[in-house]
């Protein structure tokens, strides 16, 4: 709607008295211009006695000079007809210029005459059902008109120095600023906007409509002209700074003084009033009540910076300036408005793309996809549990967001938990700002990972690991410091383990994550280059909003619709500028991989063991998938999660980034407020569920990737003698002082069994060249060590044979005397191996007399072998098959009864 404005010293006098001083002053240019070639000494126009050339001695030179004096002369009368061409086509063009300028000029109102002021209607925000006004913008105007010696000379000059740096010397409007909107809007070359003067903005906000078309800025061209004549420049900046808004419906100086610092404008101090003259390029995006305080610092000191180019003030000045904490000055936003995280985030959007003026003055009405009855329920959860977590924690703030995943629609957004509450920075959207996810990025990994041909029963082993990464080592931690060896995916992300989620990330690509993010809704991670293998643990930033909507992207199946904040916008008149129709959406990663990653997300016994079973992540009346983050020091604590219904997010912590105390985690600052917001805005849960996951559906026929974890059990071997560490299974050819139990585990570090980027492919041919397989197979190794000191990395060995133990023999000693007297013979042996006896046969003369184990045994000679010579043997053979004998003579002579 334009708005006209009568300044109230506005001259009367008629627009053809200006074109008339336009036109004498054309005529006085031009004939000055004329005149100064006219009065030129050029000596060919001059009477001037000729001296006879030949009398003097300098005859044959001064022939010389005459013909290069004539055509010095000729040159100089060409010269001038150029000169008066061009004398005449600039009288010519500033003629047309006149003649344009009168065309325009009769349709525009005298700057004297208008005194008319027409309404605004301004711009109203709705809920989803277009009933709930969340925020007017920006209903009644707050305007007071002060006089221009009562805007202090530091907010003149700090707008100069921003805005218009040549505005004392230009006659209202800027050359190279006309030039290019001519080229923008008739040739269509540039950007599309000139350079407006303080002047040409006055008179755009004044007096014409913001319309962008080459005839409004003729007319924004010669009412600047007008106004230069008729004003003096204080005047214009006085009137300009009367204008103009300033956000928070403060329109003029005067009012933004007492908006913003509650004074008047004539007490700013130079901070303040740079801040102030900072605002008026964005209103909404610069608002020193909104999330972008950073920006308009930065805008401020770029003013302070060019006042002191401008000569305005002093290096010292300045510098002092910008150490004041101006923030710290500004007075309590006490604005009328609902939902107001929201409601600023959906202003930004509309004013960067409709423009500020816009939205003030052509009273739309905006549906937005705000649920009003969530949003005071997130709003009342998220205030109370941030008062909880102050005490228990020391954690003074908290954010939620939710979405719907079928939609995009944001159906809640609280950014703080108080928006009003100063002493935290509550203006501040944390749902909008970038922060450390902590361990709430690894599902976007580990769904990447399951993508390339990994499963949910992978095996990574949770060990002691050094990650070569570039020129530095990285050596990442778990949480309690611990480490539990070969796990499953599954149990490794349900337990929010650091190491398998590290290499989890190596596995997927890390550059490959990102970019999937990326397509998943994450805006930010703008630097892959920064970004290393801590990725996956938060090393990058997120925006609270983002990863919400990236994680409805689950709770859809894989489909993803970006969120959006408005369903319709209409004109003051009824008719639809823009609506949001609901689409089929985008299908970033296959339903398969979704199911395998909710169900890891939504099974509670993968975290009870970190967690404890009754956890807040629990829910027993309805599938929820969760997972929580925490960053580095306990400066952010996440939740994030979703169910078949809806997708919701919550972080906690503190605005300036100071720690939380050791408890202040994940689970335990957002999970309450996740489970409480879940609870009260869905009291009735729905009937869907989440797609079953069957692993038995994802075999690969590889254990790695199946999930068939290594056994450790000791097995019962024999050294091999002769041999350093070459054990046989042992067997009867093992001797019993030989055996030993070992634990045989043949196992390597996943990279031995895969190529990283086709795991289910053929086994790699050189699965070291990998440029992290030393270091990984090393942590594998030196885990199971400290398991168990006597573990071999080899496969279960096979039996002994008797070759193995060749150089175990048995020998055996007989103990007889040379002759007898006597009847009863006691035969004793010495056996000697490395094996039990099997068995030890005596015989006399051939014959087998005994055979048994004992070391001695008695032979009862009988007669018929008395005053003979008996041959005694022995025999040996032990239980490796060993065999050795030994004989003797004895000379036999008893005396018998007869």
């Amino acid at each position: 709607m334009k708005k006209m404005y009568s300044p109230r010293d506005f001259n009367k006098q008629p627009r053809k008295n200006t074109i008339k001083k336009l036109l004498n002053k054309c005529k006085k240019s031009t004939t000055s211009f004329l005149g100064r070639f006219k009065k030129q000494d050029f000596p060919i126009h001059q009477n001037t006695t000729q001296l006879n050339i030949s009398q003097t001695p300098m005859a044959k030179n001064t022939k010389k000079q005459k013909v290069r004096r004539g055509s010095e002369n000729k040159w100089r009368r060409w010269s001038l007809l150029i000169l008066k061409i061009g004398a005449i086509l600039f009288a010519i063009g500033l003629l047309v210029a006149i003649g344009i300028f009168a065309y325009f000029a009769k349709d525009l109102p005298e700057p004297g005459k208008v005194n008319t002021r027409t309404i605004d209607e301004s711009t109203k925000i709705f809920d989803r059902t277009g009933t709930v006004l969340l925020y007017d913008i920006h209903g009644e105007e707050k305007r007071t008109i002060i006089p221009h010696d009562e805007i202090p000379l530091v907010a003149k000059q700090a707008t100069i120095s921003l805005e218009d740096h040549n505005f004392y010397n230009h006659p209202g409007f800027d050359v190279k600023g006309v030039i290019n909107a001519v080229l923008s809007n008739v040739f269509h070359v540039g950007g599309g906007r000139g350079g407006s003067t303080i002047t040409q903005q006055f008179v755009k906000n004044s007096i014409l409509t913001n319309e962008r078309s080459l005839s409004r800025k003729i007319k924004e061209l010669i009412l600047a002209i007008e106004i230069e004549l008729k004003f003096s420049k204080d005047d214009i900046i006085g009137m300009y700074l009367n204008e103009i808004p300033y956000g928070s419906n403060a329109y003029g100086i005067e009012a933004a003084a007492q908006t913003f610092f509650g004074k008047h404008a004539k007490d700013l101090t130079l901070d303040e009033a740079t801040i102030l003259a900072s605002l008026p390029k964005a209103p909404s995006r610069f608002s020193p009540y909104g999330s972008n305080r950073e920006r308009l610092k930065i805008r401020q000191e770029y003013a302070l910076d060019q006042m002191v180019a401008l000569g305005y003030i002093s290096q010292e000045a300045s510098d002092s300036a910008k150490a004041e904490d101006v923030f710290s000055k500004l007075t309590k936003n006490t604005e009328n408005i609902k939902a107001p995280h929201f409601v600023m985030y959906v202003r930004e959007f509309l004013e960067e793309k409709y423009g500020n003026e816009y939205l003030e003055k052509e009273g739309l009405k905006v549906i937005t996809t705000l649920d009003w009855d969530k949003q005071q329920i997130g709003e009342r959860i998220v205030h109370d549990q941030a008062f909880i977590n102050k005490e228990k924690y020391n954690a003074e703030n908290s954010a939620l967001v939710a979405i719907d995943p079928t939609n995009g629609d944001i159906t809640t957004m609280v950014g703080s938990r108080d928006y009003f509450d100063e002493e935290i920075d509550g203006q501040v959207n944390v749902a909008v700002r970038d922060r450390q996810p902590g361990s709430s990025f690894k599902p976007y990994a580990y769904i990447y990972s399951f993508k390339k041909g990994y499963t949910p029963e992978t095996i990574l082993y949770d060990v002691e690991t050094k990650f070569s990464n570039g020129d530095d080592d990285y050596k990442p931690q778990n949480y309690d410091g611990t480490f539990r060896g070969p796990l499953k995916m599954k149990e490794a992300l349900g337990l929010s383990l650091n190491i398998p989620a590290v290499k989890t990330l190596y596995l997927a690509g890390p550059q490959e994550v990102i970019e999937f993010a990326k397509q998943l809704g994450i805006t930010s991670l703008n630097d892959p280059s920064r970004y290393g293998l801590s990725l996956v643990l938060g090393g990058g930033e997120v925006k609270l909003v983002d990863h919400t909507s990236a994680f409805s992207v689950f709770a859809n199946n894989g489909i993803r619709h970006n969120k959006r904040s408005i369903l319709k916008i209409e004109d003051k008149n009824g008719e639809i500028i823009e609506e949001a129709h609901d689409s089929e959406g985008e299908q970033i990663i296959d339903k398969k991989y979704v199911t395998m990653l909710s169900h890891i997300l939504s099974t509670n016994k993968y975290r009870a063991p970190a967690f404890g079973e009754n956890n807040p992540l629990k829910f027993d009346d309805r599938p929820v998938a969760a997972k929580t983050g925490t960053t580095n020091e306990n400066r952010d604590a996440w939740t994030m999660g979703y169910t078949p219904d809806i997708a919701v997010g919550v972080w906690s912590g503190n605005n300036d980034n100071s720690s939380m105390n050791s408890h202040g985690v994940g689970a335990n600052a957002s999970g309450p407020i996740f489970r409480d917001f879940i609870r009260e805005a869905y009291p009735e849960p729905s009937n869907k569920e989440f797609p079953k996951y069957n692993k038995d559906e994802n075999q690969t026929d590889k254990d790695i990737l199946d999930g068939k974890k290594p056994k450790l059990e000791k097995t019962e071997v024999c050294e091999i003698p002769g041999e350093d560490d070459e054990y046989c299974k042992a067997n009867k050819y093992c001797p019993d002082s030989k055996r030993k139990k070992r634990i045989f585990i043949d196992t390597h570090n996943i990279l031995h069994y895969i190529i990283k980027d086709d795991p289910q492919g053929d086994d790699p041919e050189h699965p070291k060249d990998d440029p992290q397989y030393k270091n990984w197979e090393k942590g594998v190794r030196k885990y199971y060590e400290k398991e168990d000191d006597k573990i071999i990395f080899e496969e279960e060995p096979d039996d002994c044979e008797k070759d193995d133990f060749e150089k175990y023999t048995a020998k055996i000693t007989l103990f007889i005397p040379n002759s007898i007297d006597k009847k009863s013979l006691t035969i004793k042996v010495t056996p000697e191996t490395e094996y039990d006896i099997d068995k030890i046969e005596y015989f006399v003369k051939g014959d087998k007399v005994k055979e048994t184990k004992d070391e001695s045994f008695t032979y009862e000679i009988p007669e018929s072998q008395n005053n003979k010579t008996i041959t005694v043997e022995v025999k040996l053979t032990d239980n490796g098959g060993n065999t050795a004998s030994a004989k003797k003579d004895v000379a036999v002579s008893y005396a018998t009864s007869e």
